[in-house]
Protein backbone atom coordinates (compact mmCIF):
# COMPACT_ATOMS: atom_id res chain seq x y z
CA UNK A 1 0.00 0.00 0.00
CA UNK A 2 0.86 3.60 -0.46
CA UNK A 3 2.39 5.72 1.74
CA UNK A 4 -0.52 8.31 0.65
CA UNK A 5 -3.62 5.58 0.70
CA UNK A 6 -2.35 4.93 4.49
CA UNK A 7 -3.42 7.68 5.71
CA UNK A 8 -6.57 8.64 3.89
CA UNK A 9 -10.22 7.97 5.47
CA UNK A 10 -12.07 5.66 2.87
CA UNK A 11 -15.72 4.98 2.91
CA UNK A 12 -15.66 1.46 3.93
CA UNK A 13 -13.54 3.38 7.11
CA UNK A 14 -17.19 4.87 8.14
CA UNK A 15 -19.72 3.47 10.52
CA UNK A 16 -23.25 3.49 9.13
CA UNK A 17 -26.06 1.16 9.03
CA UNK A 18 -28.40 0.97 11.82
CA UNK A 19 -27.50 -2.59 12.75
CA UNK A 20 -24.07 -1.79 13.25
CA UNK A 21 -24.72 1.52 14.99
CA UNK A 22 -27.52 -0.76 17.64
CA UNK A 23 -24.71 -3.18 18.17
CA UNK A 24 -21.98 -0.02 18.95
CA UNK A 25 -24.17 1.18 21.33
CA UNK A 26 -25.73 -1.72 23.38
CA UNK A 27 -22.44 -3.47 23.80
CA UNK A 28 -19.36 -0.83 23.69
CA UNK A 29 -17.23 0.34 25.89
CA UNK A 30 -18.09 4.54 26.77
CA UNK A 31 -15.03 6.22 28.26
CA UNK A 32 -14.06 10.21 27.91
CA UNK A 33 -10.75 12.13 27.51
CA UNK A 34 -10.99 16.11 26.89
CA UNK A 35 -13.96 17.15 24.99
CA UNK A 36 -14.56 13.91 24.00
CA UNK A 37 -16.71 10.61 24.59
CA UNK A 38 -15.99 7.66 23.01
CA UNK A 39 -17.81 4.16 22.68
CA UNK A 40 -15.78 1.59 21.60
CA UNK A 41 -16.19 -2.42 20.49
CA UNK A 42 -14.48 -4.85 18.40
CA UNK A 43 -15.33 -5.47 14.95
CA UNK A 44 -13.97 -8.35 13.76
CA UNK A 45 -12.87 -6.84 10.50
CA UNK A 46 -9.68 -5.71 8.69
CA UNK A 47 -9.99 -2.47 9.53
CA UNK A 48 -11.50 0.00 12.32
CA UNK A 49 -14.83 2.34 11.36
CA UNK A 50 -15.34 5.29 13.36
CA UNK A 51 -18.43 7.66 13.63
CA UNK A 52 -18.47 11.17 14.63
CA UNK A 53 -21.13 13.15 16.42
CA UNK A 54 -21.62 16.61 17.22
CA UNK A 55 -24.93 17.13 19.21
CA UNK A 56 -27.67 20.00 17.68
CA UNK A 57 -28.17 20.88 21.58
CA UNK A 58 -24.37 22.13 22.16
CA UNK A 59 -24.24 23.81 18.58
CA UNK A 60 -27.13 25.15 16.86
CA UNK A 61 -25.48 26.41 13.76
CA UNK A 62 -25.14 23.33 11.34
CA UNK A 63 -21.30 25.16 10.46
CA UNK A 64 -19.80 24.78 13.95
CA UNK A 65 -21.13 21.13 13.94
CA UNK A 66 -19.37 20.44 10.75
CA UNK A 67 -16.10 22.54 11.45
CA UNK A 68 -15.99 20.00 14.29
CA UNK A 69 -17.13 16.82 13.14
CA UNK A 70 -13.79 17.68 10.29
CA UNK A 71 -11.55 18.23 12.79
CA UNK A 72 -12.15 15.06 14.67
CA UNK A 73 -11.91 13.29 11.32
CA UNK A 74 -8.82 14.66 10.27
CA UNK A 75 -7.57 13.96 13.87
CA UNK A 76 -8.55 10.00 13.85
CA UNK A 77 -6.93 10.17 10.07
CA UNK A 78 -3.75 11.04 10.98
CA UNK A 79 -3.32 8.37 14.38
CA UNK A 80 -5.24 5.86 12.76
CA UNK A 81 -2.54 3.45 12.48
CA UNK A 82 -2.16 2.83 16.16
CA UNK A 83 -5.25 0.86 15.88
CA UNK A 84 -4.10 -1.41 13.32
CA UNK A 85 -3.25 -4.29 14.79
CA UNK A 86 -7.03 -4.21 16.87
CA UNK A 87 -9.70 -2.94 14.78
CA UNK A 88 -12.77 -1.36 15.84
CA UNK A 89 -15.88 0.05 15.74
CA UNK A 90 -15.58 3.76 17.59
CA UNK A 91 -17.78 6.33 17.89
CA UNK A 92 -16.64 10.06 19.06
CA UNK A 93 -18.68 12.01 20.43
CA UNK A 94 -18.16 15.91 21.48
CA UNK A 95 -19.28 17.51 24.70
CA UNK A 96 -17.38 20.32 24.88
CA UNK A 97 -20.12 23.77 24.54
CA UNK A 98 -17.29 25.63 23.58
CA UNK A 99 -15.38 24.55 20.15
CA UNK A 100 -11.79 23.92 20.66
CA UNK A 101 -8.93 24.30 18.63
CA UNK A 102 -7.57 21.45 16.80
CA UNK A 103 -4.71 20.92 18.69
CA UNK A 104 -6.90 19.77 21.82
CA UNK A 105 -9.23 18.17 19.63
CA UNK A 106 -6.16 15.77 18.25
CA UNK A 107 -4.29 15.65 21.80
CA UNK A 108 -7.83 13.76 22.75
CA UNK A 109 -8.43 11.82 20.00
CA UNK A 110 -4.54 10.12 20.58
CA UNK A 111 -5.07 9.67 23.77
CA UNK A 112 -8.13 7.84 22.78
CA UNK A 113 -6.77 5.70 20.25
CA UNK A 114 -3.67 4.85 22.70
CA UNK A 115 -6.13 3.33 24.81
CA UNK A 116 -7.90 1.64 22.36
CA UNK A 117 -4.88 -0.02 21.22
CA UNK A 118 -3.67 -1.68 24.59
Amino acid sequence: MLPEAASTLPKKERLNGKKDISALLAGGKWGSVGCLRFCSLSNGLDYSRIMVSVPKRLFKRAVKRNLLKRRIREAYRTGKHQLDNCPQDILFQYISPEIADFGEIRLSVESILKKLAK
